[in-house]
């Protein structure tokens, strides 16, 4: 095999080099160790976000705690508001869900919906061919109502308040989402799927 002088000239430094180094590498460990300490590491970003993600278990009762404190809170105003609200109880034109109930085993809908702020409300519904029927609200509380005459059946609907749609009526029986909307679901008469 032929060398060349400049490769062997190469190698025999970087031999020497090494060896010279060898006796600083011995105890290295020991001296990086020391030297850090009782150092903490520093986090990254990704390791602080995921301490933030996921805390300790002390940080996590303290944000149970104020979960739990905001929702005594929401709860207490509820109540103190909410005794004020037709649909709450006590108010002599509340329809009650058992009304509600009743007209619909007379294949009647009833459809009740609280729009404070509201100047135009109709339901839309495979009823009236998805056609808006008019909600009113004669006594300008806010509530705004509608009863229709129906066969018995499952019927999808929708409220329309000032042109936009709300598909997720609270008395609705169920939801069904099509074309990226929610609908609701109310069945009139003896039951289910158009019976």
């Amino acid at each position: 095999m032929n060398t060349d002088p400049l490769e062997m000239l190469l190698r025999d430094t970087l031999r020497e080099d090494a060896a010279s180094a060898s006796g600083r590498l011995n105890g290295l460990e020991q001296r990086i160790v020391a030297e850090l300490g009782d150092r903490a590491p520093r986090l990254g970003w990704v390791e602080a976000l995921r301490q933030l993600v996921a805390p300790t278990r002390a940080a996590r009762l303290g944000q149970v705690a104020v979960v739990a404190a905001t929702a005594a809170a929401f709860l207490i105003v509820g109540a103190i508001v909410g005794k004020d609200l037709p649909l709450v109880g006590g108010h002599p034109k509340a329809e009650s869900r058992e009304t509600m109930l009743r007209s619909a085993a007379e294949n009647e809908l009833l459809f009740v919906l609280p729009a404070l702020n509201a100047e135009n409300v109709s339901v839309v519904g495979s009823f009236n061919d998805w056609e808006p029927s008019p909600l009113s609200d004669e006594d300008g509380d806010g509530i705004w109502t509608a009863r229709v005459s129906v066969p018995p059946g499952r019927y999808e609907y929708a409220f329309v308040i000032d042109g936009r749609w709300w598909g997720q009526d609270p008395l609705a029986d169920e939801y069904v989402r099509s074309f990226g909307e929610y609908s609701s679901v109310r069945y009139v008469g003896g039951g289910g799927d158009g019976v």
